[in-house]
C-alpha cells in the first residue's frame, strides 16, 4: 500500500522454534572481526575450536559456547562487547507487551538476505505456505506449486539461513517420519522512505525465548 513517500509491506508468519541465532550468526562473525580486529578475531576463533571443537559460526549459534570463550578474553566486559556487536546487527524495540519483540535489522547483509528471500516468488510462496501450520516439505511445495527439484533447493536455503525452522514431525504413507517446518517470524515489515529501506521482524514468542543470543545479551 502506498502512502506519500513511504510504503509498508507485512507478511504474517508463525513459528515455534528459534532460528534467530542462525540468522544473527551470519552477521555476528564479520561484525566481531570489524570491532575487535583480525588478530583478536583469530585468537577467539582458535580458542573456540580448542575448547568446543566447533567453527566460530556454529559456536555463535550455540551462543553459550561463544560467550564462555569471550569471557576468557574479556571477563565481565564480555557482555558489553556482545551488546555492542549485537546493536550493529539488530535493535530490539521495547514494547509494553513483553511477548511481542519487534526487531529492526541494522546489518545490511542481513537486510539483503531477508529482502532477497521475500523478493524470490518461490521462497515467498514457501513461507506463505506455512503461515497457519507447520508442514512437511513435499506438502509445502505442492501447496506453493513449485517443482520439487528447485523447490527442495530453495527450502534448504531458507532452512540454512534460519528463515524456516523444524516444528514437529509427521508420518508419511509408507511409515517414514519426516520433519515439519514453519517460519521463524510472525511478521515482517518492510518500510521504504526516500532511499532508505528499513526491515523490522517480529519473531514468534518461542523463537525469541529460545534464542540464546537474545537471552544472554538482551535480558
Amino acid at each position: 500500500m502506498l502512502h506519500t513517500p513511504r510504503f509498508i509491506l507485512i507478511w504474517g508468519m508463525q513459528s515455534n522454534m528459534s532460528g534467530l541465532d542462525t540468522l544473527i550468526a551470519k552477521s555476528f562473525e564479520s561484525t566481531i572481526k570489524d570491532n575487535l580486529g583480525q588478530q583478536t578475531f583469530e585468537k577467539i576463533e582458535q580458542r573456540v575450536f580448542e575448547k568446543h571443537g566447533l567453527p566460530l559460526s556454529q559456536a555463535i549459534q550455540d551462543f553459550k559456547k561463544f560467550d564462555s570463550v569471550l569471557k576468557e578474553f574479556f571477563g565481565s566486559g564480555a557482555t558489553g562487547i556482545e551488546k555492542q556487536i549485537l546493536d550493529k546487527i539488530v535493535i530490539m524495540q521495547e514494547t509494553k507487551n513483553k511477548e511481542k519483540n519487534w526487531i529492526t535489522i541494522e546489518d545490511p547483509v542481513l537486510t539483503k538476505l531477508i529482502l532477497e528471500s521475500l523478493g524470490d516468488e518461490d521462497k515467498k510462496n514457501i513461507l506463505n505456505a506455512v503461515i497457519d501450520e507447520p508442514k512437511i516439505i513435499s506438502d509445502i511445495l505442492e501447496l506453493a506449486n513449485i517443482p520439487q527439484t528447485s523447490g527442495y533447493r530453495k527450502v534448504n536455503t531458507l532452512i540454512q539461513n534460519g528463515m524456516l525452522i523444524p516444528h514437529g514431525s509427521a508420518m508419511t504413507h509408507d511409515g517414514k517420519k519426516v520433519t515439519k517446518y514453519k517460519s521463524v517470524f510472525e511478521n515482517i515489515s518492510i518500510e521504504i522512505e526516500k532511499n532508505r529501506v528499513t526491515v523490522r521482524v517480529l519473531p514468534t514468542v518461542e523463537s525469541f525465548t529460545k534464542s540464546t543470543v537474545m537471552q544472554l545479551v538482551c535480558m
